[in-house]
């Protein structure tokens, strides 16, 4: 199969290029820089530079290439979560305007199936861990709720387009190499500053997602059934026991603990809100369809 792959040069783009190729299919990695492009060829793909927020380009590319599959992996994510706040307006021009030129794009010339990339970790599982029929969290608070909104929309593109066959994946919170949450990563750098406390009780549930099992699923998707699926480890795990084991693993300090109403006072509401309300997301569907076997995730096992 001939598929366009859009952020190929991310942490997940990598791997996912390996199996691609792997699995006997024509990889064409798209990329914003040139200087990318090496990486991209030594992995087997044909790299292709191109500029999602250019409407014109992406119809230009999208003709020339002619895909059967787009995956679509777009991001404009920091190199530290502690940035987060201050790059995600950037990062829903890209995702929502420059998705959208691709999507668009990818319709025009006859694109068979869609993969997008959504969130499993936004999810609202109502005091259970979320299913694929679980809403994203759109009315939370701040920066939580601006991405949850993002993610419902880029959800209802790909699913309702009524022509291309469209797969949301909702991963879990990346780790693995070229990651935050990994021990060269930038999340392991704050932990062991003793940046990053427990905030009152830490009763939200976390779940990740290794970069090379988010790959295989990826790959699995372009010949299962279209729709919605989970992709997440097999350990949701409560942050007020993920992280610390998270700190040993690491080599840090054990996390310090803060109150929720003085964290409120000085920073606001998202952070109490990201810590104790998240809920972690059942696997079921993509273990069933999609052969996810997720590896155990590190630090749960020291």
């Amino acid at each position: 199969m001939k598929i366009l792959l859009a952020g190929a040069s991310g942490a997940v783009g990598c791997p996912l290029i390996a199996r691609l190729v792997k699995a006997g299919h024509e990889v064409w990695g798209m990329v914003r820089r040139a200087e990318n492009a090496p990486v991209l060829q030594e992995l087997g793909a044909r790299p292709v530079v191109g500029n999602a927020l250019d409407r014109a380009e992406m119809f230009a590319l999208l003709e020339r290439v002619r895909p059967e599959a787009v995956i679509d992996q777009l991001t404009s994510l920091p190199s530290s979560p502690f940035d987060l706040a201050q790059r995600l307006p950037a990062d829903r021009v890209l995702r929502l305007e420059g998705g959208g030129n691709l999507h668009d794009a990818a319709r025009a010339v006859g694109v068979r199936r869609y993969v997008q990339q959504s969130c499993g970790f936004y999810l609202n599982g109502e005091g259970a861990l979320a299913t694929e029929d679980s809403r994203l969290r759109t009315d939370a608070p701040g920066g939580i709720g601006e991405s949850a909104r993002m993610y419902e929309a880029l959800e209802q593109r790909v699913l309702g387009d009524g022509v291309m066959e469209g797969v949301a994946l909702r991963y879990g919170f990346f780790y693995g190499p070229r990651t935050w949450y990994w021990p060269d990563g930038a999340f392991s750098l704050h932990v062991r500053k003793g940046e990053v406390p427990v905030i009152g009780v830490g009763r939200g549930v976390f779940s990740f997602i290794h970069v090379d099992d988010a790959a295989q699923a990826t790959v699995a998707a372009l010949k299962a059934p279209a729709g919605v699926y989970n992709v997440v480890d097999n350990q949701p795990t409560a942050l007020s026991r993920w992280l610390p084991a998270y700190a040993a693993w690491v080599g840090a300090d054990a996390p310090p603990h803060v109150d929720e109403a003085d964290t409120v006072r000085h920073g606001g509401e998202e952070s109490v809100y990201y810590q104790n309300s998240l809920s972690g997301a059942c696997n079921r569907k993509a273990k069933a369809l999609l052969g996810l076997e997720p590896a155990r995730v590190p630090w749960l096992n020291v």
